[in-house]
């Protein structure tokens, strides 16, 4: 595990370009900014170009601001063969006011790594949880995305109905 990135953090601030005609960021931004945490979370961990397969559980619970400082946050909770599971928090405050971040948004997204040569799923180094909390998360993050897989199906069968 030597070498290995289990957790990364992105810091800036809300721009005019990422805020909706209500002055809040558009969900989609927060999207982006969560896949971008999630990619260089990714390759940290693996060492290879990563590819995301799934986002489960995503909740918008706070609004931010433009002029917040956000911070996303990536944590590794979970690896398959060749998937890797990160916890990801968005959090933002105002630089300017005395506070504590406040939570924005919550999810687990899931990536895949790429072989370089091949482009085919590739082996990742395999992450064991240390202690309770890291065991909390690892269940966790099977939970949501199998809830996820749930809803998947049950669209499929919807889908399906007609033809």
């Amino acid at each position: 595990m030597s070498g290995r990135q289990r957790e990364l953090n992105f810091r800036f601030l809300a721009e005019p370009a990422d805020v909706n005609y209500g002055g809040k960021v558009h969900g989609g931004v927060v999207m982006k900014w969560i896949d971008q945490a999630g990619y260089a979370a990714a390759v940290g961990w693996s060492g290879h170009y990563s590819v995301t397969v799934a986002v489960g559980g995503i909740r918008f619970v706070a609004p931010i601001r433009i002029g917040d400082l956000v911070t996303v946050s990536a944590k590794l909770v979970h690896t398959g063969t060749t998937s890797m599971h990160f916890a990801i928090d968005v959090r933002a405050r105002d630089p300017m006011h005395e506070g504590s971040d406040r939570l924005c948004t919550h999810c687990v997204i899931v990536f895949v790594a790429m072989d370089a040569v091949e482009g085919k799923p590739t082996p990742v180094p395999a992450w064991a949880p240390q202690n309770d909390e890291d065991r909390r998360l690892a269940e966790y993050a099977t939970q949501v995305m199998a809830l996820s897989k749930d809803i998947e199906e049950t669209v499929a069968r919807y889908r399906n109905v007609g033809e």
